[in-house]
């Protein structure tokens, strides 16, 4: 287990327990200072960043933390190549910058990667040479390694099931990858280990008005069926792809501002990438970036990007998404995948600033955005993971204004995330940081848990009992899409494991064996959509 294995026994600080969290949001009669509407990513940061300066904080989200965009990325934390070729420096800047704001300060769920970029025409190697030098450049101090030219072989050494016919060689930089939906749970964590409140399966029904200005919203908890009113000093609007439906809980009339944008990912098996070097295509024939990258001993294709008109919780890819994975990734991999090697096929939806009504999402600025209407309902939209903690800082700092909040300095760029610990720390609970220890002393108290969810799968019983008491896991969902990555690691697997996590979850939460049936078939249901059809 490394260092972090001879610690002794700890105080859970940052645990969270939803029943808790809801007794404080019901005996508060007080005004928070700051609510937040949206458990993502962008909701998440902006908790962390109001609690820790000391501003009494509450997070409202209908559904799981990272339910929707924030889980399903390409689990990347990057400058963006692909932004510096449009010529968007200063976004490329900032985030290179919280790329390596973020290595510090959660070295347990980010870590630097190699990332190749395979030249078959003679142009490509000088043209993506000199671009990448500029990449590391930008990146100054915080870059993780610099870029530089591969022969042939070098290049078919790093990738050996690259698509070695008319290969001429290679470039490398350096970039850095993350667990998308652990790192969500760290930020919850570290908000309510800052004092702050959060609550899942919290749906927020209408906006309160006094005068023409919000000063609360009414919430419907959705686990006991009960609806309560808070009263807030300031709403931050922070809901992603839903961002425009709260608009219209403020203006009804509001204009469209969100232009969503999907991207879809194959999970295909280690042995299509058996390395632990990246591909990335800067320039597909289409205009569109693709990445083959290693990830929990999978390889994760992706991804694309299509104009949709449809916003839902659990989006699905469409068949010519599919289509164009398989297409690209066969020209660019020795052997062509097929849909029986797909163990996954999982969809996120990017909420893009719409601009103007042009239809082409991928030339759309991934820059953030930030407005107030005129009763004081904070809107933060756009944006990506990599750059979460600074739209935080530049919400928080805005919305302390609109409330009237007593001024004080953002903390975070220096603040240790949930878990941190400055060892590596090897083993099943990796990705736990500093609890890694507590959790093998669980493993060791009831050897059962030490047992894995499935054969194919890399996550143990151990889990689903901690997630229970310590991160606010409520449904097999939750459990095997989020706080393990089962669902998007193999979705078979994790159809197969759920019947044996919903009756251990239900057994933490006290629900009873006919719950536990109802989960495990609501869970398989949902899972389905994650297999491609045979």
């Amino acid at each position: 287990m490394g260092a972090s294995a001879t610690r002794g026994p700890r105080v859970y600080l940052g645990s969270m327990n939803r029943s808790e969290m809801l007794a404080e949001v019901r005996g508060e009669r007080r005004a928070w200072d700051l609510v937040v509407i949206g458990g993502g990513a962008t909701g998440l940061g902006i908790a962390v960043d109001s609690a820790v300066r000391g501003y009494r904080t509450l997070l409202l989200e209908q559904a799981d933390f990272a339910k929707g965009t924030s889980s399903r990325s390409t689990k990347l934390v990057h400058g963006g190549v692909r932004y510096l070729q449009q010529g968007n420096v200063s976004l490329v800047f900032e985030a290179l910058r919280e790329r390596g704001l973020l290595i510090r300060n959660a070295p347990h769920l980010v870590k630097d990667l190699g990332f190749v970029v395979p030249n078959y025409d003679w142009w490509e190697g000088p043209f993506y040479g000199i671009g990448l030098k500029v990449y590391d450049m930008l990146a100054g101090r915080l870059g993780l390694g610099p870029s530089r030219l591969l022969s042939r072989e070098e290049t078919l050494e790093r990738l050996p099931t690259l698509e070695p016919d008319g290969l001429r060689g290679g470039v490398i930089y350096y970039d850095a990858q993350f667990d998308d939906a652990r790192l969500a749970i760290a930020l919850a964590r570290t908000a309510a280990r800052a004092g702050g409140v959060l609550l899942n399966y919290a749906r927020v029904e209408r906006l309160i008005k006094k005068d023409g200005f919000i000063c609360g919203l009414a919430v419907h908890d959705l686990e006991n069926d009960e609806e309560i009113e808070v009263r807030a000093r300031v709403v931050v609007n922070a809901t992603g792809v839903f961002t425009d439906e709260v608009r219209r809980m403020d203006e009804p009339g509001a204009g469209r501002m969100i232009e969503p944008s999907q991207g879809v990912h194959l999970v295909l098996g280690p042995s299509f990438q058996p390395t632990d070097n990246a591909i990335m295509v800067p320039h597909t024939s289409d205009k569109r970036v693709l990445f083959a990258v290693p990830w929990n001993g999978r390889v994760v294709v992706g991804t694309t990007d299509t104009p949709v008109d449809d916003i839902a919780l659990e989006p699905r890819a469409r068949q010519d998404e599919i289509d164009y994975l398989l297409e690209h990734a066969a020209r660019y991999l020795r052997r062509d995948p097929s849909p029986s090697d797909v163990l996954s096929v999982f969809a996120g939806l990017r909420p893009l600033v719409r601009a103007g009504d042009g239809r082409s999402t991928a030339s759309i600025s991934r820059d953030h955005s930030l407005f107030t209407s005129e009763s004081g309902l904070v809107t933060i939209t756009g944006g990506k993971w990599t750059t979460y903690r600074k739209m935080a800082q530049d919400t928080v700092d805005h919305a302390a204004l609109v409330g009237g909040l007593e001024e004080r300095p953002c903390r975070t760029e220096t603040l240790e995330l949930h878990g941190f610990w400055a060892d590596p720390v090897n083993g099943p609970w990796s990705a736990y940081g500093s609890e890694a220890t507590d959790l093998e002393q669980l493993a060791a108290e009831r050897p059962e848990l030490r047992e894995p969810l499935h054969p194919d799968l890399p996550h143990r019983f151990a889990e689903v009992v901690w997630a229970a008491r310590h991160e606010m896991a409520r449904t097999v969902d939750d459990m095997l899409a989020r706080r393990t990555r089962s669902l998007l690691l193999d979705a078979r697997a994790s159809i197969q494991a759920a019947p044996a996590v919903a009756s251990l979850l239900a057994t933490e939460l006290g629900r009873d064996q006919a719950w536990a049936d109802a989960q495990a078939a609501s869970f398989t249901e949902l899972a389905r959509g994650y297999l491609l059809e045979d």
